[in-house]
């Protein structure tokens, strides 16, 4: 008996490796958010002054859960401030409102550029014939845990709120799309019957934006860009959810009401009803396109 002694010590030296990181975690929660901290939420994430008592500290502890497990990095000299941090922290943390233990387990790294960037692209054409070249971006989304932003763009957005392209609601999106195990518009839904639903309203408003984008159509509340692939219509579908709310029930009723089931969120709780608009006779332009992160997929 005497020589089992150890054998607790064991247990508890294979039991650290898991014990001490939950305890560090809950000891980030238990602090309180520093008042310029707040400050920056308050400023740079509008929706944030509208929520309930209850909806803001879960923003906020899920804000500090995202900042205690992720790492951001300045990239071409930037340095990382407490504005960026919040900021980018607290925007992704609105995608995962009522989800619990849901903070982007399998992202590590957040890759911050002063602004637009430039990454290599290679493509194939006809024939074979390969092409190097570089493609000017505002945010990527990687599958091996990293996600790029352009620090100007995450601004403007946050002081543009229903007017801007939202780069973190877009690549974060793109972060929870790939949870499915495939970065192709379909995040995991929990549900056969969910993934029928999903798949029959997504397809038919995708290819709608198909038809506006290839005729150049400018009355769409939602951008051209999301006519790119399934994952890109899925991300830009998401900015115009959070972005634009009003608009997008009034012109995508059960588009909006599939992200909303997902999102288990209204952000018209959080922003007033647009003052109804003078609606012009269509106008047909050509097609134009914008340099974000491009992900290839299906439904």
């Amino acid at each position: 008996m005497e020589a089992l002694w150890w054998i607790p010590l064991l247990a508890l030296a294979c039991a650290l490796p898991f014990l001490v990181p939950r305890w560090r975690l809950q000891r980030a929660l238990a602090q309180p958010l520093p008042p310029h901290a707040l400050a920056i939420v308050e400023r740079n994430i509008p929706p944030y002054r509208r929520m309930d008592a209850a909806t803001q500290q879960q923003l906020l502890q899920l804000t500090k859960h995202f900042l205690h497990t992720k790492k951001f990095v300045g990239c071409e000299g930037l340095e990382i401030t407490d504005e960026m941090r919040y900021t980018i922290a607290g925007q992704a943390s609105m995608l995962v409102l009522n989800r619990p233990n849901k903070v982007y387990r399998a992202l590590h790294t957040i890759l911050v550029y002063p602004g637009a960037f430039l990454v290599p692209r290679r493509e194939v054409g006809a024939g074979g014939v390969v092409t190097d070249m570089r493609q000017t971006l505002l945010g990527e989304s990687w599958e091996d845990g990293r996600v790029v932003l352009s620090w100007d763009d995450v601004l403007h957005a946050s002081h543009h709120w229903g007017e801007s392209h939202h780069v973190v609601l877009h690549e974060f999106a793109h972060q929870l799309d790939s949870e499915s195990g495939h970065t192709n518009g379909a995040p995991y839904l929990g549900s056969p019957d969910s993934y029928r639903s999903w798949s029959a309203v997504l397809s038919r408003d995708f290819a709608n934006l198909q038809y506006d984008a290839y005729y150049g159509r400018t009355d769409s509340v939602m951008d051209h860009y999301g006519a790119t692939s399934p994952a890109e219509f899925f991300a830009v579908a998401t900015e115009t959810f959070f972005g634009k709310p009003w608009q997008m029930r009034e012109r995508h009723p059960a588009l909006y009401d599939e992200l909303q089931k997902y999102y288990r969120v209204d952000p018209r709780d959080w922003t007033d009803a647009p003052p109804p608009a003078w609606t012009p006779d269509v106008v047909f332009t050509a097609p134009s396109t914008l340099g974000r992160s491009y992900a290839i997929a299906n439904w």
